[in-house]
């Protein structure tokens, strides 16, 4: 069973995109998450949210330097671009970035936060903050946007229609979750089930082609089969037999 929807995703449902920190309709935060198949989403990555950084290198020193010092050169051979991007997972360095992703102020072992002036950051190899996010900004954005929250599955395609190039089909299974907390969260990042997954990126002057720029686009991840484990109450819930 799907819904097919023509044009964006859920804004023709008269939901509006939302990247604020509040749930996109009447108390629920609605996500959407691409897949291949309707009957198996479990291994499908969905973005949870995408804060920016508070402090750090990336803060003090800039985006363009924060990607020319800790990025690399595009690796699709794309002229005057460098990128900052990989999936950085607690306390395994990576290859690309050299950055690794911590937790300072939380005791994984006890699941407690034992300093509440911690934070999730990334570190160099010489122990340098190169960008952090404070657990008091993120623990207020994740239990007020994430309260309710209902994932949803999505597959898409192209068309050669002219006005609808894109078609979008939802199907009818969907994952709903309730009662979060911020311990659940900080929990599945010391477990490597979370992991910052960015697509940031500099582009030099081109002249004639394009102006010098940046993209933004810091975000966290996990598999749509580990999303429970975000919840003390969840379910996939069947929208066709309700």
């Amino acid at each position: 069973m799907k819904v097919t929807i023509f044009g964006m995703n859920l804004s023709l449902l008269g939901i509006i995109e939302n990247s604020n920190s509040v749930p996109d309709y009447p108390g629920w935060e609605l996500k959407t998450f691409s897949v291949n198949n309707f009957s198996k989403f479990g291994s499908k990555a969905v973005t949870l949210m995408t804060p920016e950084p508070t402090h750090g290198f990336y803060v003090d020193e800039g985006l363009e330097k924060f990607i020319t010092t800790y990025g690399y050169k595009d690796k699709m051979g794309r002229e005057a671009r460098m990128n900052f991007g990989g999936v950085h997972k607690f306390a395994v360095p990576q290859k690309s970035t050299g950055l690794k992703l911590v937790l300072e102020g939380y005791d994984a072992l006890k699941d407690k936060i034992y300093d509440t002036d911690g934070y999730l950051g990334l570190i160099d190899g010489k122990e340098n903050i190169a960008a952090s996010w404070s657990f008091a900004g993120l623990l207020e954005h994740w239990n007020r946007k994430h309260a309710q929250a209902c994932y949803i599955p999505s597959m898409k395609r192209k068309t050669d229609d002219e006005i609808y190039k894109q078609q979008y089909s939802y199907g009818n299974l969907v994952i709903m979750g309730v009662k979060t907390d911020f311990s659940l969260f900080l929990k599945q990042v010391a477990l490597g089930n979370i992991y910052y997954d960015p697509g940031i990126k500099l582009e030099f002057a081109i002249p004639g082609v394009r102006d010098r720029g940046t993209k933004r686009r810091s975000q966290f991840r996990m598999k749509a089969s580990q999303l429970t484990n975000l919840y003390k109450e969840n379910e996939v819930v069947n929208l066709v037999s309700i």
